[in-house]
C-alpha cells in the first residue's frame, strides 16, 4: 500500500512564494509518474505540473514560468515550487503518484493568496 504525504500548503501574500512536498511511502516498486494538481472552489481539478520517471515535465498553461516540479528518486518525493504567486493560485492542492500503473491521491494541501 502506498501512501503520501503532503505538506508545505499556506497562506501567501501576491507575488510570494511557496513550497510543496510530496513524499510517498509503503512499498513501492516504480514510480511511473509524479505530479501535483488543484482544485479550486466550483472549478474541475486541473494539471498544475508533472514529471515522469525520464524526468520529462510538462506544466499547466497558466503556471508556465512560476512553477518548478522536482523530484527525488531517493526519497521518492516531488517537489513544487511556487513563485509569483496570483490570487488564482489558491486552491485546494493535490499530489498525485502513479505506481505500477496504479493511481495515488494524497489529501490535499490548501494553498491561498491573499493580501
Amino acid at each position: 500500500q502506498v501512501q503520501l504525504v503532503e505538506s508545505g500548503g499556506g497562506l501567501v501574500q501576491p507575488g510570494g512564494s511557496l513550497r510543496l512536498s510530496c513524499a510517498a511511502t509503503g512499498i513501492i516498486s516504480s514510480i511511473n509518474y509524479m505530479g501535483w494538481h488543484r482544485q479550486a472552489p466550483g472549478k474541475q481539478r486541473e494539471l498544475v505540473a508533472a514529471v515522469t520517471s525520464r524526468g520529462n515535465t510538462n506544466y499547466g498553461d497558466s503556471v508556465k514560468g512560476r512553477f518548478t516540479i522536482s523530484r527525488d528518486n531517493a526519497k521518492n518525493t516531488v517537489y513544487l515550487q511556487m513563485n509569483s504567486l496570483k490570487r488564482e493560485d489558491t486552491a485546494v492542492y493535490y499530489c498525485l503518484v502513479v505506481v505500477d500503473m496504479v493511481h495515488y491521491w494524497g489529501q490535499g494541501t490548501q494553498v491561498t493568496v491573499s493580501s
